[in-house]
């Protein structure tokens, strides 16, 4: 398998890059809608129906597909042989972003149902502050695999 691994990484890891960044558009984006959504929309209107119909795809079409392909090959580079040398702390703290991330699209998950439900009781500044949440994650993953400090 390690040699398979090897054979494939530097596609494994193109498309590691690829599902990462549709996996953020989607975490940016969906907190984004939220703000809007608390804000402007009136509950059972028309906008609220047609803010669930984008919510509900950009999660579910885009942001969780993104995710499991995310997860799928980050751990294909984590088994590729030579690649992640658990001693040092870097790929610690990128795990630790990335558990992160992935909480925080669960909890976009969560909220978008609060929305469904006709139940949020979040503000818009309160999804404008989470807004920001995946931007720490972000920075802490990047600068573990690229510094490798």
């Amino acid at each position: 398998m390690g040699d398979f691994l090897a054979s494939v990484y530097l596609w494994t890891k193109a498309f590691h890059v690829i599902s990462v960044i549709a996996w953020m558009a989607g975490i940016f984006y969906l907190p984004r809608l939220f703000v809007y959504h608390a804000e402007s929309v009136e509950q059972g209107s028309a906008t609220d129906l047609l803010f669930q119909t984008m919510e509900r795809k950009l999660l579910r079409l885009i942001m969780n597909p993104a995710m499991v392909a995310t997860w799928a090959f980050g751990l294909a580079l984590v088994f590729t042989p030579g690649i992640v040398s658990w001693s040092e702390v870097w790929p610690w703290t990128k795990a630790a972003g990335v558990i992160g991330m992935t909480w925080f699209h669960h909890w976009l998950g969560y909220r978008r149902k609060d929305f469904l439900a006709g139940a949020n009781r979040r503000s818009g500044r309160t999804y404008r502050v989470m807004n920001e949440v995946p931007t720490v994650f972000l920075a802490l993953i990047v600068i573990s695999a690229i510094v490798k400090f």
